[in-house]
């Protein structure tokens, strides 16, 4: 049996200002209909051998992971909490210790959340061609056959004398991100593949491995296992001891370290979508070498990226340019310089602006809501439910709110007083009083809030009871 393990915990910075903190890269749908994290859990297919989807991600972006899974009607083993984030090491080896438990003598396939495969049967043979030797007890890993000297790219150097005729080569070095003379000389020498961070091997082999050098790592995440708890439809880790297991990536920690590591070459379309150049070499272009997404007019504009989310976007005389619109922020840059739009968030996160982390829609476990507009003393909001979903019971010291059904049918309680409340109704709650809203109907409820008060902020809210496990 395969086991996907999905690694969830990016944040996709060079990607702003469509990833955010809270919604990032991985939670998008970017290149078709599905999200990334979708394509991941689908992957391979449906084959009986496939087992459970495991996923480890961070706390803040549980709900948002748990319902794209359900959305494509995944089978989920189990979604695990990190408390803090501490590189793949530690994330896979959690994994890897509840697989053993529960799947013993399983592989398991290690895959990023945020990567791009274009050809998915490519992807399910080169899977197919590292099995044997991942059921061995080796250690696999993907190397993207290169097609340009990228300096972006980590690489792995591997012996093809030994690959034999399924194509599986022994590794002979991992090497870090190169110059540009160093990139050229790997491509012609056809012994060095772009390290993917896509693994395949027996659960129990990554372990062996992991407590052989790296022993701390181990100790940290098995303590963090035997105190976690089981919250909802996730296992939350215990927060101080998997803090203590030391920060490392699968490459530092083992792959470099075993002798045990072999490569399987994989040419099927891959892309790490690590900046917005990245999303302009995978999409088609049209004649002049555009990307247009969303509502976009174009004038004298050649090989650029025009992505609009929420307006119409204009642009004239521009070459080799990405502009990224959403409802609170607009990036214009030079193609070469992409990279470092993560400064620009750096910026953000400095003076604490909302844009690095949030959207001006923000999710929630029971829907989501939109600040449409807010001055001193009010704020207009517009609510959306999820059908069967609802709010926690609660109430507000400093603000009071009107709320008013535009779609759908409401269940709302006041006090001690509950009510329903169909299109164009509308109720008043009090400061202070405790109250709730849910959707009993099959459909969407839409409906606009109105704060009024000294103090708008989001943490005055008092709960008294969620059915989401919030505090």
């Amino acid at each position: 049996m395969i086991i996907p393990v999905i690694l969830s915990g990016g944040s996709g910075t060079r990607l702003w200002p469509l990833s955010r903190a809270l919604y990032p890269k991985q939670l998008l749908s970017l290149i078709g209909e599905r999200t990334m994290l979708q394509d991941t859990a689908l992957r391979l297919g449906s084959a009986d051998d496939i087992g459970p989807v495991y996923c480890v991600c961070n706390e803040s972006h549980r709900f948002l992971v748990a319902e794209q899974l359900h959305e494509i009607d995944a089978e989920i083993g189990e979604i695990i909490l990190e408390p803090v984030g501490r590189n793949t090491a530690p994330a896979v080896a959690v994994a890897a210790m509840l697989i053993t438990s529960k799947h013993p003598g399983a592989l398991m396939l290690v895959l990023p959340a945020d990567h791009v495969i274009l050809d998915a049967s490519a992807f399910a043979d080169a899977v197919s061609r590292g099995r044997e030797a991942a059921e061995g007890g080796a250690l696999v890993t993907f190397g993207i056959v290169p097609t340009s000297p990228e300096t972006g790219y980590g690489y792995i150097r591997a012996s093809h004398n030994g690959a034999g005729d399924r194509g599986v080569c022994p590794v002979i070095e991992f090497v870090e991100k190169p110059c540009q003379e160093k990139a050229e000389r790997y491509l012609a020498s056809g012994d060095y593949f772009w390290n993917s961070g896509i693994f395949l091997f027996k659960a129990e082999s990554y372990l062996q491995e992991l407590e052989m050098n790296a022993p701390t790592i181990t100790a940290a995440c098995r303590n963090a296992l035997e105190n976690a708890l089981e919250d909802l439809d996730f296992l939350r880790l215990d927060g101080d001891a998997f803090q203590a297991s030391p920060s490392d990536s699968i490459d530092y920690a083992v792959m470099e370290k075993t002798d045990r590591a072999v490569l399987v070459p994989l040419d099927a379309g891959w892309n790490d979508v690590g900046a917005w150049s990245a999303l302009w070499d995978v999409h088609e272009h049209d004649a002049a070498g555009n990307v247009k997404k969303g509502d976009v007019l174009l004038h004298d504009v050649r090989n650029s990226y025009i992505h609009a989310t929420s307006r119409l976007v204009a642009a004239i005389g521009l070459d080799d340019h990405i502009i990224v619109e959403t409802s609170d922020a607009v990036l214009v840059a030079s193609k070469d310089r992409v990279q470092d739009v993560k400064l620009l968030v750096e910026q953000l996160s400095g003076k604490e602006r909302d844009e690095a982390a949030t959207h001006r829609r923000v999710y929630r476990p029971w829907g989501s809501y939109e600040t449409v507009d807010c001055a001193d003393r009010f704020k207009v909001k517009r609510i959306t439910v999820h059908p069967g979903a609802a709010l926690s019971l609660q109430k507000h010291n400093h603000r009071a709110e009107h709320w008013i059904v535009v779609r759908g049918t409401a269940l709302v309680t006041v006090g001690e007083e509950t009510i329903t409340l169909h299109e164009d109704q509308s109720t008043y709650i009090p400061v202070g009083v405790f109250h709730r809203l849910e959707n009993p109907a099959d459909v969407p409820l839409e409906l606009i809030e109105v704060q009024t008060g000294g103090y708008l902020g989001e943490d005055d809210i008092v709960r008294v009871e969620d059915r989401y496990g919030r505090q």
